[in-house]
């Protein structure tokens, strides 16, 4: 039993994301097990998880969008941003707060914007952990980096919670943007729950929770084939250019059936049996392109 695949799991709360990755080393017996983006203790949802050779892929996995469902608390704000925090303000929220008030201060913050990430986070600024700073008592300044927000909306406001749907830029901070938003209302504001439901093409209904994933074969019949992970231009290749990719030799994009979907950039290659063979960069010649592996998997 080949366990080389991705895995969707449904993070329940209060774990962090390595220990996930711990409890599927432990079920599966494999130690090549990574994810592809975290996600905080307090939040659950969707960790797609590699796993044995798919551990290759996870750099094209990690950038990808993605979407949430969670609830922003008005009133309080944290050194997290989040509920797992020190508060360290409280403010009374305007009774005549509205859904509407609320939704105008979001959308300030959707489109393409500047995020400063919060002191606990695990961003590296001059080779430490952020966290590990905070920890440590320290805050210090933070440079912004761009993020998109493609959807910040608000679907429900019981106060003093609103609950909300994003969509984002990997590397956003949720939190941050529920504390951005408190404090241009005036009264301060975290993140009071957070749920994952979406990263790139992969969904939260298709993840299977954390406690079933225990033992190799229950892992394995939740697998997705290495073949079906990235949204790259396909190429179709016979056992010999197979072979010769698996060697690292360069082939002709010309001389495949159906040819190379693309002149130039990355494409995946996949033998007859859809079974992912490499990685590998296209690029144009006076013969068409060529194809040269980058990424090889074992078969």
């Amino acid at each position: 039993m080949q366990l080389n695949g991705i895995l969707l799991v449904d993070k329940p709360p209060n774990m962090t994301s390595h220990d996930v990755v711990d409890v599927l080393r432990k079920a599966t017996g494999i130690r090549r097990i990574g994810h592809t983006g975290t996600l905080d203790p307090l939040a659950t949802g969707l960790l797609v998880m590699c796993i044995g050779q798919a551990t290759r892929l996870s750099q094209y996995l990690s950038g990808l969008d993605k979407a949430y469902e969670g609830a922003m608390r008005l009133g309080l704000t944290s050194s997290s941003h989040d509920l797992g925090g020190e508060m360290v303000a409280e403010v009374p929220v305007d009774p005549e707060m509205t859904l509407e008030r609320i939704q105008a201060a979001c959308d300030a913050f959707t489109g393409d914007i500047q995020q400063v990430p919060p002191m606990v986070s695990a961003v590296k600024i001059g080779g430490k952990r952020l966290y590990k700073l905070a920890r440590a008592g320290q805050e210090i300044e933070r440079p912004s980096r761009p993020v998109t927000i493609r959807e910040f909306t608000v679907t429900r406001w019981n106060p003093p919670d609103a609950d909300l749907r994003v969509q984002c830029t990997s590397g956003a901070y949720v939190r941050t943007l529920c504390h951005d938003v408190g404090q241009s209302l005036g009264c301060g504001a975290l993140l009071a729950r957070l749920r994952r439901i979406r990263v790139g093409r992969f969904s939260l209904e298709d993840a299977a929770p954390l406690d079933v994933l225990d033992t190799p074969e229950a892992v394995y019949l939740r697998l997705l084939p290495m073949g079906e992970a990235l949204d790259l231009p396909a190429v179709i290749v016979d056992k010999a250019r197979e072979q010769m990719l698996r060697e690292g030799t360069a082939i002709s994009g010309a001389a495949l059936e159906g040819g190379c979907p693309v002149q130039s950039g990355m494409v995946q290659v996949k033998n007859r049996q859809g079974g992912l063979v490499a990685l590998a960069v296209a690029s144009p010649t006076a013969a068409g392109a060529r194809i040269q592996p980058k990424c090889v998997f074992a078969p």
